[in-house]
């Protein structure tokens, strides 16, 4: 054992615990507020027999004597309660109790039948039934709050409300899914659905799924940019009355007041210039939904609604993320130091030495070749009809969880792709230097491939083992925007069960082309290499959200070839793909085994995707 280089493994490790309880410790200050809210992570059989999760936020001066307004507040499809961390963060701080849901078939919650997707608005009825029971909760100001698929869990919420004899809710703030303009039941004529309840709506400008209005033959005549000329949101802020018959065009930002059934209701349009799933992290909407509230529900504490503190912990919950990787490459080599794993390390990878020029004309053609393998096969494969109803959980599916699905498909197509041309390379080039599949790592033996399997698994275990810890001590987790590490239920395990042999196609196969077949020096250093590498893993990806978003941005519509959705699920890809590249060469160096960093990130990305998305079954 090498003294040195045990010490900086365990320096390293040390590094990485202490970089997850910063995390947790600062994240959790925050969104307490330092102590003065009470969280409560709950799960509880509702009225619709299932089991729901979510989190309570108790400010210390919501009492029995004292109640308080109160917010429920909702992810979108896809998702979990934790995305709405900016939103409870600043409610509760404000002296609102905020109840934030995992939907049916979402986060924590109970997996829904796909004929019942929206029992109850998804759950969030429930939860606000739950909330009126609460004897520290004022009744008569309780809020719902919602984003994509969550906003449309409060119409829903809110169409039950309507044929109850006391209705619960007074107020709903609607993010990024359209309002209710219309009465299917009365010839599509427009209508006020909301009645005297106050209503908020956030049309993002650049919204890739809503917003648009359409001929009678399907053809989008405005994009989401021009939505607050549109009848429909003329009609909403005019409180349902047919557009064709006001004098005033009403404008975003404006909050209009119309006496309905004796009471002073509120409707207000906000159009901030952001896409779908930005306005979960942006302070601009944080804000204008702070901003409702105070006008529909005022605050027990008022604070200024761009005085907003959720950054912060955004802040610590990354760090945690970056403490998370450090851990994974860390644990796996300190387990290489003990007596069991020693022999993984017995053979160390070469040094890295510089490539020739027909080298480099393999190299810089395979990372161009497998860039444009990886755009064209997601846009291929977002247009195969026939992969539709398994992916968005539309027909009944030996997957259960389709968003998955075909990511991991995806991948696993681009993970063959690689093997195929390494094992060209191989034949045609690295064979007749005299290097064999065992100098490469390629055949490591069958003792230490049991072993490479005990330690991904361990490693990985333990790593989550550790979000477990954070968790249950201080209720945070690990995540930026749409990239998260949270705890889940042990039946998420079965669920990534499902798609890990896919992901071991792609990740073993990519560590095998970024390590046995593309590791040299690059300007004299192994890390300009690296760095190159860990691009253009995800090049295919960064070159489709361009594409993209820029043409978006220019005509205020999408390509034609990719839909919002997917350049959405490319995101993640953005982080994770490049990550791979680094840990599979920091173990690859001192191991000469491709499989130990390809193994573990495979475990890792189809746990991350299994406990962040929806389960439906059939």
């Amino acid at each position: 054992m090498s003294t040195p280089v045990f010490k900086r493994n365990g320096f390293w490790f040390t590094v990485a615990l202490l970089i997850c309880l910063v995390s947790a410790i600062g994240a959790a200050t925050v969104q307490t507020d330092r102590g003065a809210v009470d969280i409560k992570d709950m799960q509880w059989e509702t009225a619709s027999g299932r089991m729901m999760n979510a989190l309570l936020f108790r400010p210390d001066t919501a009492t029995v004597d004292n109640p308080a307004p109160a917010v429920v507040v909702s992810h979108g499809w896809w998702n979990n309660r934790e995305m709405q961390d900016a939103n409870y963060t600043e409610l509760a701080r404000r002296g609102y109790v905020v109840v934030s849901i995992d939907m049916y078939g979402h986060g924590n919650s109970d997996p829904l039948p796909s004929e019942e997707i929206a029992v109850n608005g998804t759950g969030m009825y429930d939860a606000v039934n739950l909330v009126a029971d609460l004897p520290y909760v004022d009744t008569e100001s309780i809020g719902v709050e919602g984003h994509s698929n969550g906003a449309r869990a409060a119409n829903f919420s809110i169409g039950i409300d309507n044929t109850m004899e006391t209705p619960l809710i007074a107020a709903a703030f609607l993010v990024d899914n359209e309002a209710f303009y219309t009465d299917a039941a009365n010839d599509n004529a427009y209508f006020n659905y909301y009645g005297s309840r106050d209503v908020g709506l956030v049309a993002d400008q650049y919204d890739e799924f809503f917003f648009r209005s359409y001929s009678a033959e399907g053809e989008a005549l405005t994009p989401p940019r021009d939505f607050a000329t549109t009848p429909n949101a003329q009609s909403f802020l005019h409180f349902g009355a047919d557009p064709t018959t006001v004098d005033d065009t009403r404008v975003p930002g404006e909050y209009y007041t119309e006496n309905v059934d004796g009471t002073d209701a509120v409707r207000v349009l906000y159009t901030p210039n952001e896409i779908h799933p930005w306005s979960t992290i942006s302070k601009t909407t944080v804000g204008s939904m702070l901003e409702f509230f105070e006008t529909a529900l005022p605050a027990p504490d008022p604070i200024a609604p761009d005085q907003q503190v959720w950054q912060t912990k955004e802040f610590f919950n990354a760090l945690g993320l970056v403490g998370f990787g450090i851990f994974l490459v860390t644990f796996a080599k300190v387990l290489m130091r003990t007596p069991f794993f020693a022999s993984l390390r017995s053979n160390p990878a070469p040094k890295a030495t510089a490539l020739d020029k027909a080298g480099h004309a393999w190299f810089w053609g395979g990372l161009v070749f497998l860039s444009i393998v990886s755009a064209w096969s997601y846009v291929w494969l977002s247009n195969v009809e026939s992969l539709s109803g398994t992916v968005f959980n539309a027909a009944p599916s030996f997957w259960p969880q389709g968003a998955v699905f075909f990511i991991a498909l995806w991948a696993a197509i681009n993970g063959v792709v690689a093997l195929a041309l390494v094992t060209l390379i191989y034949l045609v080039r690295v064979r007749k230097t005299g290097t064999s599949l065992k100098d490469l790592g390629i055949l490591p033996g069958w003792v230490n491939t049991g072993k490479t399997i005990l330690l991904g698994i361990a490693t990985v275990a333990a790593a989550f083992t550790l979000v477990f810890a954070v968790d249950y001590f201080f209720k945070t987790d690990f995540r930026y925007w749409v990239l998260a590490v949270k705890w889940f239920p042990v039946d998420k395990i079965g669920y990534a069960l499902y798609v890990i042999p896919l992901f071991l196609v792609y990740f073993i196969g990519n560590s095998i082309a970024v390590n046995a077949f593309s590791r040299f020096t690059l300007l004299g250093r192994e890390w300009v290499n690296t760095a190159v590498l860990a691009l253009f893993n995800a090049m295919g990806p960064l070159v489709l959200v361009i594409w993209q978003y820029s043409t978006f941005f220019t005509t205020g519509y999408l390509t034609d070839q990719l839909g919002g959705i997917f350049s959405i699920w490319l995101f993640p890809t953005l982080v994770l793909l490049p990550v791979a590249a680094v840990i599979s060469r920091k173990l690859y160096r001192e191991t000469n085994n491709p499989y130990i960093g390809g193994l573990i990130m495979a475990l890792v990305v189809a746990l991350i995707s299994a406990s962040n998305t929806l389960v439906t079954t059939f």
